[in-house]
């Protein structure tokens, strides 16, 4: 009874703390500004099918892709089991399902296999990330924190999948122990052994141990799986691994436009349409009910709170997997952008104004910084070549361009600050119309030159 009610405890507590960290989240991400991303269901529901669940774009570099499907695969599976477990520690029973005979013993099969996979992809991955130390992974922005965290899961994995393993190792010969019932241990005639194809070679390190030191070694393995799946659902929202969840509405809500449109933005919109109809009225707009004077709208991003909430959503989805950076040709030239440090920074900033609404009483007070200066310089931004490489690179649909031009829009049109080439190029087309440096009279120019050399 002590362990059920430790157990129930201990669920509990990881239900709460899981379930506040959402909130936050959740209530940071709707501090962005509104986007209406609620069209075409049908076109929504095949992206997510096929994108998040299907992992279609993980795929473009085979290995990494088939490795993660596989981590995908048993952990989205492998959990199953957990139904199984939360009953056990709830009411105090062992494998409560497995009276469901061959059936049981099949899905048990399965776990296992899968569980092999996982924790040799997992092994596989580390490797890959120290030992052979893939540029993506070592690029500045993965210093520190970063890096760790994906240590962390990956190391995570590896003994959940073995404590999974040496548990069901344990059980399987306790199963053919005479006298483990009255320690409190159940028998399970009816469980194939077949059901444990990995388990069954580790084995020998239990077969020589008293029946109390096998229900101990089985009873620990189970407690620390328990509590690794605990502790890893707390902590996964404070980490990268958060696209576990967020990749399925993150994709729901792609962005279903032409590939590279940028959207009217409305204020701008309305003043070409004043310029385009000299007969419209500009004061048609109705006064704010409380006769206080309408706030102007802010031209594009300089701060998090500028961002659409979906933006704030893609940058906690960000898997810092750093496909978008690798087929960057900014960064391929060692120009300062990182498309996933632009993620990053976006995600860090809001997490920034969330905390600082905390200390005030839901009301954010400046502190003097923002997204634009402080964490992204506007060197970063100008490198941007808006070939979206970034965007097609990305497995769960994030557009880093996206961010970078709404940061350039408030570069020039609330700074009036762009860089020297392009300053010229706008004087040119105010000037002149065209973005060369020569009036629209001459632009038929060069057929007389070319008549002259001929």
């Amino acid at each position: 009874m002590i362990a059920q009610l430790i157990f129930t405890f201990l669920l509990g507590l990881t239900g709460f703390l899981f379930t506040r960290r959402i909130l936050i989240v959740r209530r940071n991400i709707l501090m962005g500004t509104d986007v209406n991303r609620s069209d075409r269901k049908a076109e929504r529901w095949w992206t997510m099918a096929k994108v998040a669940m299907g992992q279609s774009k993980m795929v473009a570099r085979p290995v990494a892709g088939i490795l993660h499907i596989c981590v995908y695969i048993g952990f989205v599976i492998i959990n199953l089991e957990m139904i199984e477990i939360v009953i056990d520690g709830v009411m105090g029973t062992h494998r409560v399902f497995s009276d469901l005979g061959s059936l049981y013993s099949f899905l048990i099969c399965c776990f296992e296999y899968l569980a092999l996979a996982v924790l040799l992809s997992c092994v596989i991955f580390l490797f890959r990330r120290h030992i052979v130390a893939i540029a993506r992974f070592k690029a500045p922005e993965m210093s520190g924190w970063p890096s760790l965290d994906a240590t962390i899961i990956l190391v995570a994995e590896i003994l959940l999948m073995t404590a999974f393993l040496n548990m069901n190792a344990a059980d399987a010969v306790a199963m053919g122990r005479v006298g483990v019932e009255e320690l409190g241990h159940y028998t399970h005639s009816n469980i194939d052994p077949s059901a444990f194809p990995i388990s069954q070679y580790l084995t020998f390190m239990y077969e020589g141990v008293s029946n109390s030191s096998l229900i101990i070694a089985e009873r620990v393995y189970w407690w620390f799986h328990i509590l690794g799946v605990f502790a890893f659902l707390v902590y996964v929202p404070y980490s990268k691994h958060f696209h576990i969840l967020l990749a399925f509405p993150n994709t729901w809500y792609s962005n279903l436009d032409e590939t590279g449109a940028m959207n009217n933005m409305a204020s701008v919109k309305k003043e070409v349409d004043l310029m385009m109809d000299p007969t419209a009225d500009p004061y048609a707009t109705p006064a704010p009910s409380n006769g206080a004077p309408e706030e102007p709208p802010r031209f594009g991003v300089k701060d998090a709170m500028d961002l659409t909430w979906k933006q704030l959503m893609e940058a906690y989805s960000c898997t810092e997997c750093g496909r978008c950076t690798s087929e960057c040709p900014a960064n391929m030239t060692g120009k300062l952008l990182s498309p996933r440090k632009i993620m990053m920074d976006s995600r860090d900033r809001i997490e920034e104004i969330g905390a600082n609404r905390d200390r005030n009483g839901g009301k954010f007070v400046d502190d003097g910084k923002t997204l634009l200066g402080s964490f992204i310089t506007e060197e970063e931004l100008w490198a941007c070549t808006s070939c979206q490489a970034c965007v097609e690179a990305c497995p769960i649909n994030i557009s880093p361009m996206g961010i970078i031009l709404d940061m350039r829009r408030s570069l020039i049109m609330e700074e009036s600050k762009s860089p020297e080439p392009i300053t010229s190029m706008f004087n040119n087309m105010e000037n002149n119309g065209a973005p060369w440096a020569f009036p629209a009279a001459s632009r038929a120019d060069w057929i007389n030159e070319d008549k002259a050399t001929d």
